[in-house]
């Protein structure tokens, strides 16, 4: 019984592992010189380059680039709230509010 157990907890582990592999990361800090960087990722360690990154305020894209070859992009800090998006599709998608962005 004791065999059957591990093995099951064996498999839903490697199901899971699998299964979350691909998950979206980022995160974003303030430069102190008024700019934002934002480095972006997925948890199995594939680089991020060229994957889109927007601003948006108030429901509204207000800038919208790619991450650069290092998987970053840095921009001026918007007045008011707004939120960082990392979108890599769907499924694939990580939102960063502005006011969670600190030094």
């Amino acid at each position: 019984m004791k065999k059957t157990t591990m093995l099951t907890m064996f498999l839903m582990l490697v199901i899971f592992s699998t299964a979350s592999a691909h998950t979206a990361l980022m995160s974003c800090f303030d430069e102190g010189d008024g700019t934002v960087t934002c480095e972006g990722g997925f948890s199995d360690g594939s680089s991020a380059s060229g994957v889109k990154f927007l601003i948006e305020q108030n429901g509204k894209t207000v800038m919208e680039t790619k991450m650069n070859e290092y998987s970053e992009v840095t921009f001026e800090k918007p007045s008011g709230s707004y939120q960082a998006v990392f979108n890599a599709g769907e499924g694939h998608k990580v939102y960063v509010d502005g006011e969670d962005i600190v030094e």
